[in-house]
């Protein structure tokens, strides 16, 4: 299937990509810019920012509460951006769409980044604001069942390593882990994967950009040999949450996300693979107002949906 046509529309209008070096202040700042206002987001019953005290040190976090109920799931959630964008703001509305359509209470994790936060300093804020969550389930209403993580590209990344951290510590509370689009081996040789060739130009992430984008992160200290920074390359899948891995058609990252879901089936998780046709990568968080892909959402709610 050709890409969705109004995603054509807007990749027609995108600008090339300015020469020379990234520069991840101006970067964060466009992104910063395209916001939109508080009364244009969905309502919820209550979205709070709050500071959650891990191991790894005090940690923001945004908790959307998207009901008045006596008990919720939790679903900690981990925004996309290379490991050098993205925010609590920029994916605020993420959030709330999963918070809406999940039932969860939806925990947004603003990790360190990069290049300012060596690695492992994201992962470990994003671990520790998962352990905070099963520790805290009483003031969080937790229903005792639900303890979920997602996470969209990069975001996927540390929610499938954090949920390798969690079995390696013995930790088997995570019920479930939902990857969009994840980012899962960091070693970019283009003829690993056929995606990487099929979709290297023309939809918005190309092949040539996975490098320069994750430089930042690679540069502070993440070796692409290690699992936790491509998960894809641990060796035992077995014992780790039951898996919805969400890929985009027209995605370099596309086929490893595959690959991913195969391995953990065939070490005896459970995993839905689920590619959308027509998609690019970061549709969940570009192009979710179009139906068919906000459809990922009520996805997710569904694969919650037997424990939650």
């Amino acid at each position: 299937m050709t890409i969705h046509p109004e995603i054509a529309k807007i990749l027609a209008t995108l600008p090339a990509p300015p020469e020379g070096p990234l520069n991840p202040d101006a970067m964060r700042a466009g992104e910063a810019a395209q916001v939109p206002p508080l009364e244009e987001r969905t309502p919820l019953h209550r979205v709070e920012d709050v500071t959650a005290a891990t191991a790894a040190g005090n940690v923001p976090v945004r908790i959307y509460t998207p009901a008045d109920a006596d008990a919720y799931g939790l679903l900690v959630y981990i925004h996309g951006g290379a490991f050098f964008l993205g925010s609590l703001e920029t994916h605020d509305h993420v959030a709330r769409s999963l918070a809406r359509e999940t039932g969860c209470k939806v925990i947004s994790v603003d990790y360190r980044l990069a290049p300012e936060a060596s690695f492992p300093a994201g992962l470990q804020d994003c671990y520790g604001v998962l352990r905070w969550a099963a520790e805290h389930g009483e003031d969080l209403r937790w229903n005792g069942r639900t303890l979920a993580l997602a996470g969209d590209s990069s975001g996927g990344t540390y929610a499938a390593a954090a949920a390798a951290m969690a079995t390696d510590d013995g930790f088997t509370g995570i019920t479930h882990q939902i990857l969009f689009y994840p980012s899962l081996d960091l070693d970019f040789d283009v003829d690993r994967y056929p995606s990487m060739r099929e979709n290297a130009e023309g939809y918005g992430l190309e092949t040539a950009g996975l490098k320069p984008f994750n430089a930042f992160y690679l540069d502070s200290g993440a070796d692409p040999s290690n699992p936790l920074v491509s998960p894809i390359k641990r060796a035992d899948l077995s014992g780790l949450p039951q898996a919805l891995i969400i890929t985009a058609e027209h995605d370099p990252l596309r086929d490893e996300g595959e690959l991913y879901g195969q391995r953990l089936q065939e070490a005896g998780v459970k995993a839905t693979v689920s590619r959308y046709a027509g998609a690019n990568h970061g549709f969940v968080a570009n192009f979710s107002w179009i139906p068919e892909f906000y459809s990922a959402f009520e996805q997710t709610r569904d694969f919650l949906h037997d424990v939650r």
